[in-house]
């Protein structure tokens, strides 16, 4: 099985609730459950920037990829048929090629699945997984476009990129960086590890699979359902900025705009890669992008020590995100405030930008303030 690559994107989203109030909130910085909710779903809004910056992403990581395997494909898993078609659009113009369009009440959706298994197109877009099924071993990349964080959903879902068919081959996957969805990234590979190690050959895990996607698709379809029958809102505007990079359940890199040279180092990876080599790859990358951010900033705070293991600085910043994001949630608990109020107040207060954005300085200040703040 392939070993998957998650590549995070997160960024600013504005909406308009039912009630006429205007909301704008930042992926992944603590949100409510009810605002992350709202701001994933503007984010796949088809005429905002973040998933047009996405997709472009996306498509840039294919173009490297198929340089070592030519037939390599990708997979869009829309929310519904409007999404679907819009990023079968947004796909056509960026490429100038077909996009195989899957829905699934359209007779002809196994005859596409099958064409295009067979042939080297590079862009499917299907709604959720399709039902009638997808199993194309050529996918090697994903975008996760989908409003479902059902666990049992989301693990097939990936599952489409995983079934390799020679050594060293990797798949990538980008995913917004919404909570539910970072800590089922972070434990998949636990459980893939857990699979290939239990009893049974691959042939019956993939035979039981089929049973298991349809339970998922019933489940997300009755889950997403009542979601849409309370959630009723316009989404205004987004944009999108990467925000990391997961494999083997560690995080690499940071913040990087859309298109800079940090972003296009982590696109850039070989696509026939041995899991150890994506390993220091991806620790590479991130050394080079905070001795990057150190010289544009002038801050030797970014740049890890010449003798410090690569990995070490993401290592701290993780874990200060981490312990940041849980004394928040304390503290809403003590106070009453909200999560983006309480970052909002700690940004003022301490001065720095956004979280994803902050050093382990900036963090620091913020997590001593809280401290004093929790004291009795």
């Amino acid at each position: 099985m392939r070993p998957v690559i998650f590549m995070v994107y997160a960024g600013a989203m504005r909406w308009q609730t039912s009630a006429g109030e205007e909301m704008e909130a930042r992926l992944g910085e603590g949100n409510t459950k009810d605002i992350t909710s709202q701001a994933w779903r503007t984010a796949l809004d088809p005429a905002g920037d973040w998933i047009s910056k996405v997709l472009e992403a996306a498509n840039r990581r294919l173009t490297e990829v198929r340089l070592q395997i030519p037939d390599a494909g990708g997979l869009v898993i829309a929310t519904d048929h409007a999404s679907a078609k819009a990023y079968a659009q947004l796909l056509h113009q960026m490429t100038g090629e077909e996009v195989a369009l899957i829905l699934s009440d359209d007779n002809g959706a196994s005859e596409r699945i099958d064409s295009y298994s067979h042939g080297d197109s590079r862009w499917m877009v299907a709604v959720r997984m399709v039902s009638e099924g997808v199993d194309v071993p050529r996918l090697a990349v994903g975008v996760y476009a989908t409003s479902s964080s059902t666990p049992l959903f989301f693990a097939q879902a990936i599952g489409r990129f995983v079934r390799s068919r020679r050594r060293g081959e990797v798949a990538s996957v980008f995913i917004p960086n919404v909570p539910a969805l970072m800590q089922l990234a972070a434990e998949l590979e636990k459980e893939r590890n857990h699979v290939l190690e239990g009893p049974g050959s691959a042939e019956e895990m993939w035979d039981a699979e089929a049973a298991l996607m349809a339970e998922a698709e019933r489940e997300d379809r009755a889950s997403s359902d009542l979601e849409e029958q309370e959630f009723k809102y316009q989404a205004l505007a987004s944009d999108a900025h990467f925000d990391r990079a997961v494999f083997n359940g560690d995080e690499f890199g940071g913040y990087a705009e859309v298109e800079s040279e940090e972003e296009l180092d982590f696109l850039g990876l070989p696509g026939v890669l041995e899991p150890q080599e994506v390993q220091v790859l991806l620790q590479q990358r991130q050394a080079r992008q905070a001795r990057r951010s150190a010289a544009k900033q002038g801050l030797l705070e970014h740049a890890p020590d010449r003798a410090e293991e690569p990995g070490a600085l993401h290592r701290t910043l993780g874990e200060q995100r981490k312990l940041l994001s849980s004394l928040v949630g304390m503290y809403a608990k003590v106070s009453g405030e909200q999560h983006k109020d309480i970052h909002t107040e700690l940004r003022r207060v301490c001065g720095g930008p956004a979280v994803a954005q902050a050093s382990v300085t900036q963090l620091q200040k913020r997590i001593d303030l809280l401290r004093r703040r929790l004291r009795p």
